[in-house]
């Protein structure tokens, strides 16, 4: 399954997964342009699998501000990204509720993001889903830049509150 960029800003503006569902966020904070895989079996769990893309744009707000002289892109971004991109894939399985991360178990940082970046991509590999008492997903993500690995986060978490 695929999704274009005209299905991303659907997604941003709440309806995609029905009224009061998964929901990504909107313009400064949506970090994907779109989703080129999502898989329910596949991953190296074998409990889903998503891939993204981010087109990165010298003008990017983050890039003025982030650090004056030194532009960068916050690791932080990227690791929203992942959040979203898990909330995506919970909201695709049908699962009810508004996605929020939870938590994180491990990050690490082994690249940076510069205004002459092209684009990213982003990997998650499903580890978990718990449908009771609160629906969540645990997952480990990637941010890849020309191919290597560059964020690694283990474990994220994302729950749908209701």
């Amino acid at each position: 399954m695929q999704f274009s960029h005209s299905d991303i800003l659907a997604m941003s503006e709440g309806s995609f997964f029905g009224d009061g569902n998964a929901q990504l966020p909107s313009d400064q904070m949506l970090m994907l342009d779109e989703i080129t895989h999502l898989d329910t079996s596949g991953g190296q769990y074998q409990k889903g699998f998503l891939q993204a893309q981010f087109m990165i744009k010298p003008d990017h707000w983050f890039f003025a501000c982030h650090f004056k002289g030194d532009p960068v892109m916050p690791g932080c971004l990227g690791l929203d990204a992942l959040w979203q991109l898990l909330g995506v894939f919970l909201g695709y399985s049908g699962l009810p509720g508004r996605g929020r991360a939870l938590g994180v178990g491990n990050v690490r940082f082994t690249g940076q993001i510069y205004p002459d970046t092209k684009a990213i991509e982003y990997h998650i590999h499903v580890k978990r889903i718990i449908r009771k008492p609160l629906a969540m997903g645990i997952a480990d993500g990637f941010v890849l830049l020309n191919g290597e690995v560059i964020y690694k986060a283990t474990d994220l978490k994302v729950g749908m509150i209701r």
